[in-house]
């Protein structure tokens, strides 16, 4: 299994835009490619800002290029996410799960 790692930032007033953005918007389509297997979405608050990290989870690196394209360490940030985050990677950490203990 592998995941990409992708992290933000957002005002704690438009934090909860992005996350209803995301459950709404983004995850039926991530749904749809075949090879996902769901995402996590996490946060801290330092004040008046809020860390966003996205982990999504994928079967192989091909499934990865039906979503991200011919560059799969690219973010890929639609642009109504562009307009609720302040600062967000261009780039994203790939990661593959050695170890999965959830169960």
């Amino acid at each position: 299994m592998l995941v990409r790692r992708f992290t933000a930032r957002a005002t704690a007033a438009n934090a909860p835009r992005y996350y209803a953005f995301f459950r709404d918007t983004l995850a039926p389509q991530l749904r749809q490619i075949p090879g996902h297997g769901g995402a996590l979405v996490l946060s801290h608050s330092d004040g008046s800002d809020v860390n966003i990290t996205v982990l999504t989870f994928w079967d192989s690196r091909e499934s990865i290029r039906a979503f991200a394209g011919d560059a799969p360490n690219k973010a890929v940030v639609e642009p109504e996410a562009r307009g609720i985050l302040t600062a967000f990677d261009d780039q994203i950490e790939q990661l593959t799960v050695e170890l999965d203990l959830r169960s």
